[in-house]
């Protein structure tokens, strides 16, 4: 069962030069007062990102968007080592952490299915095209831990740009790695998934 915790908004509205920034230094103090402050900031976006990754589920899906970002916005701040480098780290590791909630819930889903259901995920945004219009969500995730083990980066170009949404700016921001640089992975790693799929009946 999924945790009912839902955030919550203060009810004065930050500054206009509050810094998303400056309270990501300050979050892990775990003080509850960043996290309030830092909640309506940054709690759009996250509602934005959930929907984008439930886009790829089945349209029956037990978990809502809302849910979905009070799970991810727990485990974000309950991480009082993170070293929190910009913005597009904050909700770069978001969406990788909601892509984990999904896949956990896919899991538990399957285990208790009788012959083990596939959930299909729509493989949109021209990621995986010749490789059919949909994909269990377990088999792509058992791919990309297959990529990690030989191309770390590749796998995390994969993660963050595909369930993230980050665009190759962001993600040489993060990864300190030029953008250019990171498109070639991409390329690369587009390439090898296509081929791992294409091989599965």
């Amino acid at each position: 069962m999924h945790n009912t915790w839902m955030p919550r908004l203060p009810d004065t509205q930050n500054g206009p030069n509050e810094s998303i920034s400056a309270l990501l230094a300050q979050l892990s103090q775990r003080k509850q007062e960043v996290e309030e402050r830092l909640l309506p900031l940054v709690y759009d976006e996250l509602r934005r990102a959930a929907a984008r990754q439930m886009r790829r589920e089945r349209s029956n899906h037990t978990l809502q968007p809302t849910a979905l970002v009070n799970e991810a916005w727990l485990r974000l701040v309950e991480q009082p080592e993170m070293n929190w480098k910009s913005r597009a780290h904050f909700f770069g590791v978001a969406s990788l952490l909601m892509h984990e909630i999904l896949v956990d819930h896919a899991r538990r889903r399957r285990a208790g299915k009788r012959g083990g259901e596939l959930q299909q995920v729509p493989l949109e945004d021209a990621v995986l095209a010749s490789a059919g219009s949909s994909i269990d969500i377990l088999v792509l995730h058992e791919l990309l831990e297959r990529l990690q083990q030989f191309d770390p980066r590749a796998a995390r170009v994969v993660e963050m740009h595909f369930f993230g949404g980050l665009s190759f700016d962001e993600m040489a921001e993060v990864l300190h790695v030029a953008a250019r640089t990171l498109r070639r992975d991409w390329r690369m790693a587009r390439a090898w998934l296509r081929g791992e799929l294409d091989k599965k009946p």
